[in-house]
């Protein structure tokens, strides 16, 4: 008969080989995923939970390691990395482009002027062919996307029609489309890392940046700009990704389970996104941010022009069609 001493002794002993065992399963196979956003962004929360989900998926043979705040490295750093199959996964949008041409749809300024027009392209017979396009000629796989809240210009003047951007020294992210858009609108663009926007804002080497409020607000962009100009000049999407290297490392049943993982971190990101959006206004004004209502129609009118002659021949067919359905 045993004592309850040895009972006591027995189930620690077998809760302990089971805590080895799923540790030894969990081990299995762990995915580096690298991202640009920090802690409280709302792509960081959605990259946590596709990793739980992918575990319980699994039964806890595949773990996922996120890492936030570009501590992996930066964003065309982690595409390399994953070309390589150093890096298995990260969150990347329209620098896909300087691969995958296709990719600049993700991003172009004022194609989608709802949210509701962005999700028909991201998941229709466009959006396909985007995915298409990255998988063959970056050889990353999109898995799922998040929507972002439209972008804005930040600066410490006001911003209210192009003509008042004249000189503006601007950081924007290393894709062509972008640095070609706001040269022509009357800006002096300069690609940069987002890690290190802040502190070239502090040291006046760049006077203002373009993000969506998620990005600004969780950057802390208030404590070095004064203003969120609303020029909404883009909306757009962003995939979460894998290495088309670790990709096929994958059997069915586990490229199954990350491709269902992925797909609930795409809920859960939409319904974290939409409660955003309704707060980020408020919480940047509280911080001492001005919004300035600006005249979207002449800044989208000269942008219309400067985007059709940057987008690259095979997509500007789709470009026009989407400028036209806005008009």
């Amino acid at each position: 008969m045993l004592t309850f001493k040895k009972t006591k002794i027995m189930l620690m002993a077998g809760a302990a080989a089971l805590l080895m065992t799923h540790s030894a399963i969990a081990a299995e196979m762990t995915l580096k995923l690298g991202h640009l956003a920090n802690e409280q962004n709302s792509w960081h929360k959605a990259a946590v939970k596709f990793g739980e989900e992918l575990s319980k998926l699994t039964d806890g043979r595949i773990d996922v390691q996120v890492f936030p705040n570009e501590t992996l490295g930066k964003e065309i750093d982690l595409i390399n990395g994953m070309q390589l199959g150093s890096v298995d996964m990260t969150i990347t949008g329209e620098s896909l482009q300087n691969w995958a041409p296709m990719a600049a749809l993700l991003a172009v300024p004022y194609a989608y002027t709802s949210l509701e027009e962005m999700d028909k392209v991201a998941s229709g017979d466009i959006g396909k062919k985007i995915e298409a396009q990255i998988i063959e000629r970056a050889r990353i796989r999109p898995i799922a996307y998040f929507a972002r809240g439209p972008r804005n210009l930040t600066s410490n003047r006001p911003i209210k029609t192009p003509e008042d951007l004249k000189g503006l020294k601007m950081r924007v992210p290393n894709v062509p489309l972008f640095v070609d858009v706001w040269k022509t609108l009357g800006a002096r663009p300069t690609p940069m890392a987002f890690s290190e926007v802040f502190t070239s804002l502090q040291a006046g080497t760049i006077d203002a940046q373009e993000n969506p409020l998620a990005l600004i607000e969780s950057a802390s962009f208030n404590e070095v700009q004064k203003y969120v100009n609303k020029t909404e000049h883009v909306r757009s999407w962003i995939y979460l990704t894998i290495s088309e290297i670790t990709w096929n490392k994958l059997s069915d049943e586990d490229k199954s389970a990350v491709m269902e993982a992925a797909s609930r971190a795409q809920k859960f990101e939409r319904g974290l996104f939409l409660s955003d959006e309704q707060r980020l206004t408020k919480e940047l004004q509280d911080k001492g941010m001005t919004f300035v209502d600006v005249d979207q129609a002449a800044f989208a009118k000269q942008a219309e022009a400067a985007v059709l002659k940057n987008v690259s021949d095979d997509i500007r067919p789709i470009v026009e069609d989407l400028f036209a359905k806005n008009k």
